[in-house]
């Protein structure tokens, strides 16, 4: 029973961590352009397709 006393915080703090990065990834933009990734994987810098 004790260590539930102990894992609960912990599991808390890890959570709120968790959420924070999260939220610090969606502030610095890294789900603005998901297309974009992929094109130039596929695509050299003079193949690009026209749009």
């Amino acid at each position: 029973m004790t260590d539930y006393f102990f894992l609960i915080p912990v599991a808390l703090v890890l959570g709120a961590v968790a959420l924070g990065a999260f939220m610090w990834s969606l502030r610095s933009g890294q789900y603005d352009d998901l297309a974009g990734a992929a094109e130039r994987i596929l695509f050299e810098n003079g193949d690009r397709p026209d749009d």
